[in-house]
């Protein structure tokens, strides 16, 4: 259960995040990218940044480009909070499938198991 603090930080987190990548999203034509979620430790050291692309056939490489600039995202974001924030946490991204997985149930529901076509065109 996360505390009051944790919960206004995580969602500054986001916020900054949100505006941070859509600057980011240009250098790559094609990609949106946007946060999902953010989750952060007790003791604010550590930040998990849940990211969703589109195209979701991007996501593992624009994931991979995001790890490889985890340094300069991190200067950011200290330079956007330096006021707010003592200490910048230390971030983890992660590409959030939920997406993905909502959109296979909603397939799975729409399908009739017997005639392998979807309900609505019977």
């Amino acid at each position: 259960m996360e505390s009051t603090r944790q919960e206004k930080i995580a969602r500054m987190l986001q916020k900054e995040f949100g505006e941070i990548f859509i600057h980011y999203a240009r250098q790559i034509q094609g990609t949106l990218i946007s946060v999902s979620e953010v989750r952060i430790t007790p003791d604010l050291s550590i930040a998990r940044i849940y990211l969703s692309v589109f195209p979701t056939e991007k996501a593992a490489a624009v994931l991979e480009q995001v790890n490889n600039d985890t340094k300069a995202l991190r200067f950011e974001l200290g330079n956007r909070l330096r006021h707010q924030l003592r200490i910048i946490p230390e971030l983890n991204f992660y590409n959030d499938e939920s997406i993905e997985k909502l959109s296979k149930i909603d397939e799975l529901l729409n399908a009739d198991p017997f005639l392998h076509t979807p309900l609505d065109e019977i």
